[in-house]
């Protein structure tokens, strides 16, 4: 064998050496070369030696083969303490304390040396001298040796025991003299060859055997009870579940070894030695003294040889229970620190773990996204990919926990029940955390998309809501507009302006209802996954309640404008006929400023005056109006214009009309007829008549009004300030809502109780 590393990895020369110093057959190798066949070899090697009682810890057929050199030393160092040491025995002690006490004998007369170890005790390399001088005086002059020599005392002995005693020279002298703590097995290895080497020669001893052995004496009953009760005990290997309980047993056992046996072996030698005296004295006294102190070293080596038969065979029973029982109880030591050792580590990951998971299912379970931006959404997800970075971090400690848990279930830890619950507790709280973490992420991706979906839906809304409002605002404006016409092909090209703009109002309302579904669209998305949206859309301020509003709005004015804008008259006018305009915003009266920088309290009329049919002409109206002092005056106004045709709001106001202007229904109206009407309807003794038709033009010829009409038919101050103050009508055909505007009317000029 030139390389350990090397050569034993076939486990060819592994099973050889085996054999060697065993003598003792292995089994057939195989002699293949694939590694297969390798690991068979180290196997076989492996279950011998565990066959002689050995525990191979951690040492297995694959790092042999894989050359694993610190694997391969501890297996040599297995096989030394097994086959060099383990079987030497010294007064009832054996292995390392058995060579300890041997080596400790032979020195003790040696000024210098005092072994206590298998370490320092050897550095000076006095120790070993001594021990070959005890056995060999001729090889050693041990009196010239100097202490604070050491190398030259090692060297001295490692060469002679070479030369002369067949030792291998196993040690370096340097490196035992430069080295604080000599390696122990090392040493231990090399003085187990001193000891088989000057063993062996003692066991060429003569003996002498007697022709017919006597008859053994009776045995010792208290003795043969003792074994009896001990053979039990030191085969008991019923483990402990404490290192404490452990080691009491590990101190009961010494106990037995230091106390109790040694006067039962005193006890047993003395009954052999006067057995064996007997059958000396019975065969033959001898001639020789030297004889004696030989036989009596024989008696002292082999006593039990002649102990009754009973005793014997206890005898043995109990050195075979022995030999087993303190290695049984210090590898029982080192499992349960093992044990105890990995409980800890358990329970300091198991603790770790479980605080790092405190508050985590609740964090998962939390539903936060339901309530959150798009923005949030995109934070939320930041922040849970970081947890689930650190959730895989933590995977490598759930793994160790249940190793650890497995190891502590294989080694037989006594409370491995609730190493157990606990690790299968943290167990399936990981598996609801990972499966908790997959649900969170889904659902925070799926309310992403959601909300980009939303969002988008925003945003497209917000581009086609704002043209649109844009729109409307510019409609109601042109709607609300006053106009001022002088001739028929101004107002038919009011008209046609005005259907034209009417035609676009089935695409204006698909439009809207086209924005408006946007927005529903987006609630209908909210709402069947639980999002919870903001009030506002984030890109703009016009809501679907302000598209509805103005586009009642714009609806109302739009449908006043063609009331107002309907021939009152058809075909051509007559001569005599008088085409009249009335246009109001708040009533059917055009409010008229009577002069400049002046205000209006009552209703004034625009007249124009009767000419022929597309002739141009002047003419002086006198207006009375009420103006802002409550004065009534004349104003004088001088127009030049084209007669246009008659327009009105409704034909039942202007047949009331020109019942009273035209009484015999000549079909001409005189000047005069005219003004008288004016005149009529414009003092202040006619005024609440005046709003009443109004209102009552506004309700459809109803004799009461609502607030839908109203807020229809009037800007929003205005219909709100009747609303307010309009009493309910009590009338026969009186429905739920309807105002009293004729009460209203007769108290706003002192006519009412109102």
């Amino acid at each position: 064998i030139e390389n350990i590393d090397e050569d034993f990895r076939d486990g060819l020369k592994l099973m050889l050496l085996l054999e060697v110093i065993s003598g003792e057959r292995l089994p057939k190798p195989e002699r293949g070369k694939m590694r297969v066949h390798k690991i068979n070899n180290v196997n076989k090697a492996l279950d011998f030696i565990a066959s002689k009682g050995v525990k191979l810890v951690s040492i297995g057929a694959e790092e042999i083969v894989d050359g694993n050199a610190k694997m391969t030393l501890g297996m040599i160092w297995t096989i030394i303490l097994r086959f060099a040491i383990q079987d030497i025995s010294v007064e009832e002690t054996s292995a390392k304390e058995g060579l300890l006490l041997w080596c400790q004998r032979k020195t003790a007369p040696y000024k210098n040396v005092n072994v206590q170890n298998f370490h320092i005790s050897w550095k000076d390399g006095l120790a070993f001298n001594a021990l070959i001088h005890r056995h060999r005086p001729e090889l050693i002059e041990y009196d010239k040796l100097r202490k604070d020599d050491p190398v030259t005392n090692l060297n001295n002995a490692f060469e002679v025991a070479e030369k002369y005693l067949d030792i291998p020279k196993m040690l370096d002298a340097e490196d035992i003299v430069n080295t604080a703590r000599p390696d122990e097995k090392a040493i231990m290895t090399y003085v187990s060859s001193f000891y088989h080497a000057f063993s062996g020669a003692q066991k060429h001893l003569p003996t002498v055997l007697p022709p017919e052995p006597p008859t053994p004496n009776p045995c010792n009953p208290q003795l043969l009870e003792w074994i009896r009760r001990t053979i039990p005990w030191l085969e008991d290997r019923s483990p402990q579940k404490t290192i404490q309980e452990m080691q009491q047993k590990l101190e009961d056992f010494r106990d037995y070894r230091r106390v109790h046996k040694p006067p039962k072996v005193q006890e047993k030698c003395h009954q052999s030695e006067e057995s064996f005296w007997g059958w000396i004295s019975f065969s033959a006294p001898s001639p020789n003294p030297s004889l004696n102190g030989l036989l009596q070293q024989l008696l002292q080596t082999r006593c039990s040889v002649l102990c009754p038969q009973d005793i014997n065979t206890g005898w043995q029973q109990v050195e075979q229970a022995e030999k087993g029982y303190e290695e049984w109880l210090l590898n029982e030591i080192r499992r349960l620190e093992r044990l105890d050792h990995l409980a800890e580590k358990f329970r300091q990951k198991a603790s770790i773990h479980e605080a790092w998971t405190e508050g985590k299912e609740a964090m998962l379970k939390q539903k936060d996204y339901e309530t959150a931006t798009l923005s949030d959404i995109k934070a939320l997800i930041r922040k849970h990919e970081a947890f689930e970075s650190d959730l895989a971090a933590h995977q490598d400690r759930v793994e160790q926990i249940a190793a650890i848990a497995q190891e502590l279930n294989e080694l037989d830890y006594y409370d491995s029940p609730s190493v157990n619950a606990r690790c299968q507790k943290i167990c399936d709280q990981w598996d609801v955390l990972g499966s908790l973490t997959h649900s969170r992420r889904e659902a925070l991706e799926k309310t992403e998309k959601q909300l980009e979906t939303i969002d988008e839906l925003h945003l497209e809304y917000a581009k086609r809501a704002a043209p649109f409002n844009n729109w409307m605002e510019s409609a109601m404006e042109d709607l609300q507009d006053m106009f001022i016409v002088h001739t028929i092909e101004e107002i038919e090209g009011l008209i046609a302006a005005h259907d034209q703009f009417k035609a676009t109002l089935p695409d204006a309302d698909r439009e809207r209802e086209a924005i408006l579904g946007i927005q529903r669209e987006a609630q209908r998305i909210a709402e069947l996954h639980g999002i919870k949206l903001s009030a506002n859309n984030p890109y703009t301020s016009v809501t679907p309640q302000v598209i509805n509003s103005k586009w009642e709005r714009v609806s109302a004015a739009a449908g006043r404008r063609g009331g107002g804008l309907l021939w009152g008259v058809g075909g051509t006018p007559k001569a005599e006929q008088f085409p009249f305009y009335f246009w109001g915003q708040t009533s059917s009266f055009q409010p008229y400023d009577a002069r400049e920088g002046g205000d209006v309290d009552d209703a004034t009329l625009t007249v124009p005056h009767r000419c022929n049919e597309g002739e141009v002409g002047d003419a002086t109206l006198t207006v009375p109006h009420r103006c802002n002092e409550g004065e009534v005056s004349d104003v004088t106004h001088a127009a030049p214009h084209r007669c246009p045709p008659v327009f009105w709001q409704g034909d039942a106001e202007f047949n009331r009309i020109m019942s009273l202007v035209d009484p015999n229904g000549s079909g001409s109206v005189t000047f005069q007829a005219f003004i008288d009407f004016m005149s009529r309807e414009t003092t202040d003794t006619d005024t609440a008549d005046q709003v009443i038709a109004s209102f009552k033009v506004l309700a459809g010829d109803k004799n009461y009004i609502t607030a839908e009409e109203l807020r229809r038919e009037l800007p929003p101050e205005q219909a709100e300030y009747c609303i307010a103050r309009m009493a309910p009508y009590r009338g026969p055909d009186a429905t739920p809502g309807a105002l009293d505007y004729k009460s209203f009317s007769t108290a706003l000029y002192g006519e009412s109780d109102l």
